[in-house]
């Protein structure tokens, strides 16, 4: 697979969806454009507060993200809604911490059951069944961006508190679409 452009890429995400709801090549086509394109950088932008969500297209069998993260910036602990999510690394090393899903009656602090470092163009998959995660910029002095594909996209995640194991449902905030700033807030 040669150069992807950021729209030849959705149109192959729309065709992968259309014709196979699991996407088998999702990782591939991802893969391929974090390690051959540029054309993400308008779309990739940062808050010196949280990590951001900047949002490219969402259908409704997809939605694609750039996820950019500062130094010392981290995702809450969360689940993902039933939703399938891909994440490849476009730009620096990230950083995936999973965890087990707590049984419903706990209580007191969740345990990592381990974590990966991810480098430009390496992808990893999570759903619930696999487990919760948090993700965030590997280097302590080096920010990241890391593409996101979404299989049914979700406007909710629970995140989970790491002390108590108590869950909240979170409204996820996109801090931009297309490359417009909507919000400062971003979360999950």
């Amino acid at each position: 697979m040669g150069t992807l452009s950021l729209d030849s890429l959705i149109e192959a995400l729309r065709d992968e969806f259309h014709h196979e709801a699991r996407g088998s090549h999702i990782a591939e086509l991802l893969s391929t454009y974090a390690r051959t394109a540029t054309d993400w950088r308008a779309f990739a932008l940062f808050n010196d507060q949280n990590y951001t969500r900047n949002l490219v297209v969402r259908e409704d069998r997809f939605e694609l993200l750039f996820l950019c993260w500062g130094t010392g910036q981290e995702s809450p602990i969360h689940n993902h809604e039933s939703q399938d999510c891909w994440m490849c690394v476009i730009e620096g090393r990230v950083e995936e911490v999973r965890y087990c899903i707590p049984e419903e009656v706990r209580t007191g602090p969740l345990e990592p059951s381990g974590s990966h470092v991810f480098a430009q163009g390496e992808v990893a998959f999570i759903r619930d069944e696999i487990g919760l995660h948090l993700v965030r910029s590997a280097a302590s002095d080096e920010p990241a961006i890391s593409c996101h594909l979404y299989a049914a996209p979700s406007d909710q995640c629970n995140v989970y508190c790491p002390d108590t194991g108590k869950v909240t449902c979170q409204d996820l905030q996109n801090y931009s679409v297309r490359g417009r700033i909507l919000t400062t807030g971003t979360d999950g």
